[in-house]
């Protein structure tokens, strides 16, 4: 197989050779909106060279039928010549680069690279454990620092957080929380793991000032059966108004937890900030403009330069470049 991306659309390339393939009639493409299928006819039967529904993003699915109609088989003297199929789609998007056809862990992470542009990471949730794994594999994926608020504080208090707990009670717990995470949002090209439960800074409305410096993605477990039904429970979350779901900028459900899954979640992950940024491409500028701006609470409604968020007119609208 060969892939290669142009500006507007994509060519991809299969060899055939040794399929004894006689034409095009022979070849059957269904193309549409993200998802692929190939099959040829041999020996009588249909084969599937490819098939999947997870492209890397969305094709212009209403020219489905003459996207089909793009396929070039390169016939001479009733041959295919070099045994090669070649496919033309277009893409929905012109100004994002495919890595790959295939919406993978691989083309996920070099995909990010050039949306996310440098824009930390914050994994929330009720899990410290499932934050630190998923932001660990995203680290390692994406090439970004990684940053354990747990180990952090341990490491400055020389104890565990359950002994910390016990000594001090969780006040203390969370004043040195809230210094740190307003260090690390400064930082860019970083995956934060957050504390989860009682300690956790996302369960606090005023402590997501930090937060908004870089994307935020809460893990949140649940017991729906299928893809709709964890869509409508967590927007009946946003819509009850609970922080976690209302505040992050993507929600990622999971069925349960095995550690070794891990990559499977971060990729999910990353498929919800990439459609998150595709709504939006400013978004990782105004990231960048509001930690420049000192992190002051006004997100996603950035203020002008000189708001004071203790004494300032929350009238006041930032200008439209903002």
């Amino acid at each position: 197989m060969q892939f290669s991306d142009g500006s507007s659309d994509m060519e991809w390339r299969l060899q055939l050779r040794g399929m004894d393939i006689s034409g095009p009639r022979d070849i059957h493409v269904d193309a549409n909106d993200t998802s692929l299928t190939i099959q040829l006819k041999h020996s009588g039967s249909l084969m599937t060279l490819m098939e999947t529904d997870s492209l890397f993003d969305r094709i212009k699915s209403a020219e489905t039928i003459w996207l089909v109609a793009l396929l070039r088989i390169l016939v001479v003297d009733g041959n295919l010549d070099d045994d090669q199929l070649v496919i033309n789609l277009k893409k929905q998007d012109p100004e994002l680069k495919w890595p790959d056809i295939v919406e993978s862990w691989e083309s996920s992470t070099a995909g990010s690279t050039q949306l996310l542009r440098g824009t930390s990471i914050y994994i929330v949730g009720d899990s410290t454990e499932i934050n630190h794994k998923v932001a660990k594999e995203l680290a390692v994926g994406l090439g970004y620092t990684p940053l354990e608020t747990k180990e952090l504080l341990e490491t400055f208090a020389k104890q565990t957080i359950d002994s910390w707990v016990l000594a001090e009670g969780y006040d203390a717990i969370a004043e040195a929380r809230d210094v740190l995470l307003e260090s690390l949002g400064s930082h860019v090209r970083a995956v934060v793991a957050t504390l989860g439960g009682q300690q956790g800074a996302a369960r606090r409305a005023d402590k997501w000032q930090h937060l908004y410096a870089g994307f935020t993605v809460w893990l949140s477990t649940t017991e729906a059966t299928d893809e709709d039904s964890a869509k409508q429970e967590a927007r009946r979350h946003v819509e009850d108004g609970s922080l976690g779901y209302a505040n992050a900028d993507v929600v990622v459900k999971l069925q349960g937890w095995d550690a070794d899954y891990s990559k499977t979640v971060a990729q999910a992950s990353l498929s919800a900030l990439k459609r998150l940024v595709l709504s939006d491409r400013k978004l990782p500028d105004r990231k960048s403009l509001y930690i420049r701006l000192g992190c002051r609470g006004d997100w996603p409604n950035i203020k002008p330069p000189g708001w004071d968020p203790s004494t300032a007119d929350d009238s006041i609208t930032s200008p439209d470049t903002l």
